[in-house]
């Protein structure tokens, strides 16, 4: 299905949060990755999620200033929002979940994010960009919620009819 054209790096995007309940957006440029005339596309083998304060030093715990959630998601395709699990454009995602006052952190995610590192194993990309999109339901005031997206990547060659069959996906669920 796929022949690998480099060895798996890193492509890294910062998504700062500094509103509630309001969706904040970022993207990853894919354009000098991705070409149509070559057949070459993005394969995804894992992403990782890192929250962070208003500084590198400050806690999440002391940007959200009390309990609440953190949602971000990772898709090929721009929604102008977070998305359900079942759709198609749909890559990763993430959940952070706080309770101050019965001092509770944990992850409540469990969407896979580890797609292996085989040639037939991760999910490929042909879109030019990578959205994020994120949401928390509290940040203190004068705070931000800084959350670093990590996709480990590598560039793969497609046959013919695997990369129609991945742009017709991608282009029916843009419907």
């Amino acid at each position: 299905m796929a022949t690998k054209k480099t060895s798996m790096f890193t492509l890294t995007e910062r998504l700062t949060i500094s509103a509630a309940a309001t969706d904040t957006f970022a993207t990853i440029d894919l354009g000098s990755y991705v070409d149509v005339g070559d057949r070459q596309a993005i394969q995804v083998h894992s992403v990782d999620y890192i929250f962070q304060g208003t500084a590198a030093s400050t806690t999440t715990v002391a940007a959200m200033g009390g309990s609440g959630e953190i949602n971000v998601q990772l898709s090929d395709l721009n929604r102008g929002a977070l998305v359900f699990a079942d759709d198609r454009s749909l890559i990763s995602s993430a959940k952070l979940n706080y309770d101050i006052d019965a001092f509770l952190a944990r992850d409540a995610d469990m969407f896979p994010d580890n797609f292996g590192k085989g040639s037939d194993d991760g999910r490929f990309v042909v879109n030019d960009q990578l959205y994020v999109t994120g949401r928390s339901s509290a940040v203190a005031s004068g705070q931000a919620i800084n959350v670093t997206v990590r996709v480990n990547a590598s560039i793969v060659s497609l046959t013919a009819k695997d990369f129609m069959a991945i742009a017709i996906q991608s282009t029916a669920a843009d419907n």
